[in-house]
């Protein structure tokens, strides 16, 4: 009842605009778009038209009487309500500071990136903000010594860089999109392998970028691994052994030992030896060279490498799944995760500037010509100087007072932008030497995502019904549970009588009782019907399935399972597993006892159907009284207008 509830709420919108009034309660009337948009959210396809709308507008009808007796009861300003709207409007309000275009080109070059990864070499020469001036002008030119060289076609890349003091380079090993920092990503991605990158400086360095290779992207891998790790010392003898341990283990796993037991045995990764060595999933560019190609070495799920050795020690691994990058851009999965890492990378900040450009016209910012650029920019060097001084003072800051930009309906003032300034440039993180004029870019830029942001409701209607629809649904649930849920549940005499009046409504279709399992994946569900079927209690196999196993006792209807019991399975059988296509969780059950169908419930059995019938009589109740209250009245002409 309450999730059909909770899809009925998230569906129904709430525009006030004046089209045609397909109903009315009391003295308010619903236009026909506002229904429109609701039915149009949960629209499936329908046989009957007719019958789909008007059963939907029922419902509609008696969602915005329960609504408005809610609001009638100032609901809504309840403080737990008003902090959760408060909450999802801070959770939501993101997704709409962004230009629709710019974010559509980010997720279309990302996911053309995505499609092959890259052989990447790296040249860095390190500079600070506190070298002299002079040192940062040798290592500019070193770094453009070293790209005519690169570009020349040299390849004694030690060699190359050790002519230079400070420089460095290293082998980056495969890349793909979203593994560099979106300012090198570009830079890479648009070379040919064999090309170099110019130098590009940071604000931690000079870089140059060669790619040397390039290949088809090889999606991602999850894997377990057995970790020999090698001492501090490295010293030779210790290695030797630490060798012959890692080939003792890969013996008895090619004797068919259980990889999760040997890694908890023998396994010095602290991260994973308790998890079977499972690491988590990873793609391209997350680990070492060396590491990468001897999982790529692997070509079939269950396989396990030899040891092999990196500076970390002895490495024996086991390929669980490979996950390869879909090529179809009509991939909603995909480009769901792709839009994920867009947003929470830096590359959102391009779409966010074309976002500010729209936002400048759509809330008609201004200039009021009342202070002139070169005031501000005075004044700015001022509050820095005197970082004791108030941005109220008016006798120090003249233009403190004074309103230099205009939106609808607010103002900024010269305080709001030496306080902007002061707060900028006192955050070292932030401030990079910025002039006052890109400052004051930079300033009205958040000034303009601040006042639009706090005023969405006003430019953005999407936003709008949304925040309205949650508003809505908090009130419903709220008043549902005084007026129905709760007074049927409380009502114990109530829902006893109920029963009585109603026994031959509760009968058991065929039926069991059952101990249920349910498990992570099938392997987990194999090992526990096996241990099951060798006569291991059930509850200790939960209790040592550290939650990758659950299990239910007691009577199911048996068409409400997903495993097709058989009524004719003996007591004591335990079922195949069956896979949950939807997550791939996999059930199975032990059967304990069978019953014929048509047998009555006893009031305890039924009590769960019992308390859903009594509050649905509840609220046909309710919902009489409301219509009494604020009678409805449909206009059949605009109704009729829905079916064309």
């Amino acid at each position: 009842m309450k999730r059909y509830l909770l899809l009925l709420v998230f569906v129904c919108s709430i525009s006030t605009g004046f089209s045609q009034a397909l109903f009315s309660y009391g003295n308010t009337a619903v236009d026909k778009q506002e229904f429109l948009r609701a039915y149009n959210k949960n629209k499936i396809p329908v046989t009957d038209k007719e019958k789909a709308l008007r059963e939907y507008l029922d419902l509609y009808i008696k969602f915005k009487l329960k609504v408005n007796a809610a609001m009638e009861l100032r609901l809504d300003t309840m403080p737990q309500l008003q902090y959760d709207l408060q909450s999802f409007r801070t959770q939501i309000e993101e997704s709409y500071l962004n230009n629709d275009a710019a974010m559509n080109d980010l997720l279309s070059e990302a996911f053309t990136r995505s499609q092959k990864d890259l052989h990447v070499l790296h040249f860095y020469f390190p500079v600070d903000a506190t070298m002299k001036a002079q040192d940062s002008l040798d290592a500019g030119n070193s770094m453009s010594a070293i790209h005519a060289a690169l570009a020349g076609g040299r390849t004694d890349y030690d060699k190359l860089v050790s002519a230079h003091t400070t420089a460095k380079h290293s082998d980056l090993g495969f890349i793909t999109a979203f593994t560099l920092p979106y300012d090198y990503e570009n830079l890479v991605y648009n070379l040919r392998t064999g090309q170099v990158s110019k130098p590009f400086l940071s604000k931690n360095g000079w870089h140059v970028f060669k790619v040397i290779e390039e290949r088809k992207a090889v999606g991602k891998w999850k894997i377990a691994q057995i970790l020999i790790s090698l001492p501090p010392d490295n010293n030779p003898a210790t290695i030797k052994l630490l060798e012959k341990k890692a080939d003792s283990v890969y013996q008895l796993l090619k004797k068919d030992g259980d990889f999760k037991n040997m890694a908890a045995q023998f396994s010095d990764d602290k991260l994973t030896y308790m998890n079977g060595g499972e690491m988590p999933e990873f793609g391209s560019g997350r680990f070492d060279l060396p590491f990468e190609k001897e999982v790529l070495n692997l070509t079939r799920d269950g396989e396990i490498s030899k040891p092999f050795l990196t500076p970390y020690g002895f490495h024996i691994i086991k390929r669980i799944s490979q996950t390869p990058v879909s090529n179809d851009r009509n991939d909603n999965a995909f480009l769901f995760e792709l839009r994920q890492k867009v947003q929470q990378d830096t590359r959102i900040n391009s779409a966010r500037q074309a976002f500010v450009k729209e936002m400048l016209k759509q809330t008609g910012f201004k200039k009021t010509g009342l202070v002139s650029d070169a005031d501000l920019y005075r004044y700015a060097d001022s509050v820095i100087a005197n970082p004791a001084s108030e941005t109220t003072n008016a006798s120090i800051f003249p233009i403190a007072n004074k309103v230099i930009y205009t939106f609808s309906k607010t103002n900024v003032t010269g305080k709001d932008w030496l306080d902007f300034v002061r707060s900028y440039k006192g955050t070292g993180e932030l401030y990079r030497g910025e002039s006052n004029a890109a400052l004051s870019e930079k300033f009205i830029s958040v000034i303009t995502l601040e006042h639009y942001k706090k005023n969405l409701e006003q430019y953005n209607t999407d936003f709008r019904y949304q925040l309205q629809e949650f508003k809505e649904g908090n009130v419903l649930f709220e008043i549902m549970e005084r007026n129905v849920w709760g007074s049927a549940s409380g009502d114990t005499e109530g829902l006893l009588k109920y029963y009585n009046e109603n026994q031959k409504k509760y009968f058991w279709a065929p039926s069991a009782n059952i101990i249920l399992f349910n498990a992570s994946n099938k392997t987990v569900a194999d090992a526990a019907r096996t241990a099951l079927l060798g006569g291991k209690d059930w509850k200790k196999i939960i209790e040592e399935g550290a939650n990758a196993i659950q299990a239910d006792s007691g009577r199911f209807e048996l068409s409400q399972l997903p495993l097709g019991i058989d009524g004719k399975l003996k007591v004591g059988t335990v079922t195949e597993p069956v896979v949950n296509p939807q997550d791939g969780t996999v059930s199975f059950a032990k059967i304990i006892k069978q019953y014929d169908g048509n047998l009555q419930r006893s009031y305890e059995e039924a009590k769960g159907l019992v308390i859903n019938d009594y509050q649905n009589l509840l609220e046909e109740k309710w919902i009489n009284e409301l219509r009494k209250k604020y009678p409805v009245k449909v206009n059949e002409a605009v109704f009729q207008t829905l079916l064309k």
